[in-house]
């Protein structure tokens, strides 16, 4: 069975390995060299020089010319794992055995972007690897593989993608076997529990200290690395917070983001209902208690 790949994060790098592990025919592999839309951005093409497999950065995966090159590869099936643009109806009729994709979510629940941040931003107490097979609409196609998985709330986005790959890893060892078996059996997505999680902006990650506690530590954990991280501004200084942590038993009559105390590791601001303690952030600088966020 013939396999190209497609993938351009760290996530990506986890599943070539493991297919490279399985001794998968790798045909081809198709990444990119940069990356502005993904701050977990992977270059595969030092994974396929390692093991002297054919690669091509492909900033349009759908160019004519990126087809004619896969095409002359004959692969007998697509792994798509880790890519941020669509692949249109053509690109997916190139291989007889289709394109197989991964969403880290319980499809059909949270299609869309940004799925890991949206989770913990969001208080999830639980997400999914899910495997499927990919059609022209974001996420919708029938679910190969899925594997439910719980979020703690000492959980961050860091910690939340090593499980995600720690689990893929099993996941497709399986799925692999099974597609080299002809075994797999798909199920189909309920679409009427469908729901698509939107795009996230710049100021998304802008932290309003108006905001109950646990609304900001969400947010804080949703972005931490290999995320961009949440921010605030402080004297015109853009501040990034990494984690924090939640504390109780304020005053309901002092006015969010005022700067309150230092704790044991950084400054304690007020928040909508509560405080919070900042615990890593940067750059370090100097608050001073009872100014303003």
């Amino acid at each position: 069975m013939k396999v190209l790949f497609i993938g351009s994060v760290q996530f990506s790098e986890k599943m070539l390995l493991e297919l490279i592990k399985l001794n998968a025919n790798i045909v081809g592999v198709c990444t990119l060299k940069e990356s502005e839309a993904n701050s977990d951005h992977f270059d595969l093409s030092k994974v396929a020089k390692k093991s002297d497999i054919p690669f091509k950065y492909t900033p349009d995966i759908n160019s004519d010319d990126n087809k004619s090159w896969i095409k002359s590869l004959k692969p007998d099936i697509i792994f798509c794992l880790g890519w941020s643009k669509l692949l249109d109806k053509n690109f997916l009729k190139l291989a007889p055995r289709g394109v197989i994709g991964f969403h880290p979510t319980a499809l059909p629940k949270n299609r869309g972007r940004h799925p890991i941040i949206w989770s913990l931003v969001l208080g999830l107490k639980s997400s999914a690897c899910t495997f499927f097979q990919m059609e022209e609409g974001a996420d919708t196609g029938n679910i190969l593989s899925q594997k439910i998985f719980k979020i703690s709330e000492k959980d961050n986005a860091s910690s939340v993608y090593q499980k995600v790959e720690k689990i893929a890893v099993t996941q497709i060892k399986n799925l692999f076997h099974q597609l080299k078996s002809d075994s797999v059996l798909p199920i189909a997505q309920n679409h009427s529990q469908s729901n698509s999680w939107r795009k996230r902006s710049k100021e998304d990650g802008r932290i309003d200290w108006r905001m109950p506690s646990k609304g900001i530590y969400n947010l804080v954990r949703g972005l931490s690395h290999p995320y961009p991280g949440a921010h605030f501004e402080y004297k015109d200084t853009k501040i990034i917070l990494w984690s924090c942590k939640v504390l109780s038993d304020f005053p309901d009559n002092i006015e969010p983001g005022k700067i309150l105390g230092t704790g044991e590791k950084g400054p304690i601001i007020k928040s909508g209902d509560g405080a919070l303690e900042l615990l890593d952030f940067e750059p370090k600088i100097n608050f001073v208690l009872g100014e303003y966020l």
